[in-house]
């Protein structure tokens, strides 16, 4: 029922706080506590996007074509009711894919500091609405604590990497990575009232599929954050 979606939506953002996480993200699809109930739908502004669809998902992190200042930095997901079959995630720490890429070429890393490194270009959203476009880079700070965080997408489509060699090499090899797998990844097919807490790791998730009625599809909640969790609190790297 809709009101369990809701309530275990107020849940969520309760437990967030206690984790220091306060700056919710303002989604247009979001409910009324804030959080958006990802599940298989035919409504306009989410039939076409495809978290709202039960096709596999790429890596990436979230908010990956948000504006610079306003940059995912955690979130939740949170498993309200599984899927018949599939819709498992991997995950992986960024620090990770950072200490990979500097590995196999320091300048690697170099260019995925560039300001210009990865570019989505604008978008129009239903209600005639324009996404404008989001250029930064695929590694930055966090203005709060320096810690690392990261911006990312394996999609070949709507996505402008830098006219650069070593650009266009990095991220072909990152690709290649992710897609070969890593011994430090995680993969984890949530079952009802399990949940990730992270700070935007990079993550995928596969094809899955739902049951016949209304009551057997898939519902993830998912809350999304302009901060991290508080290390003061829980010292969380």
């Amino acid at each position: 029922p809709e009101d369990s979606v809701a309530a275990d939506g107020e849940a969520l953002v309760a437990f967030a706080r206690r984790f220091g996480l306060l700056a919710k993200e303002d989604h247009r699809s979001a409910g009324d506590a804030g959080v958006v109930a990802l599940r298989t739908s035919s409504e306009e502004g989410k039939s076409g996007y495809i978290p709202y669809t039960p096709k596999a998902m790429n890596w990436h992190t979230d908010g990956y074509y948000n504006p610079r200042d306003r940059p995912v930095m955690g979130f939740i997901l949170h498993c309200h009711r599984q899927a018949m079959a599939g819709g498992e995630n991997q995950l992986l720490d960024p620090e990770i894919a950072y200490l990979r890429l500097r590995a196999e070429n320091p300048d690697f890393i170099r260019a995925f500091l560039h300001p210009h490194t990865m570019t989505i270009p604008e978008n129009r959203e239903p209600g005639d609405t324009i996404r404008p476009a989001s250029v930064g880079p695929v590694f930055f700070a966090d203005p709060a604590n320096g810690r690392l965080q990261m911006r990312y997408t394996a999609r070949t489509r709507s996505i402008q990497w830098r006219d650069d060699k070593m650009t266009l090499a990095a991220a072909d090899w990152l690709r290649d990575m992710l897609t070969a797998g890593d011994p430090l990844m995680t993969q984890v097919r949530l079952a009802p009232g399990q949940g990730v807490l992270n700070n935007n790791v990079l993550h995928n998730r596969t094809r899955f599929e739902d049951g016949a009625s209304e009551g057997d599809t898939r519902v993830i909640l998912r809350a999304r954050f302009h901060d991290r969790i508080s290390e003061e609190i829980h010292g969380a790297a």
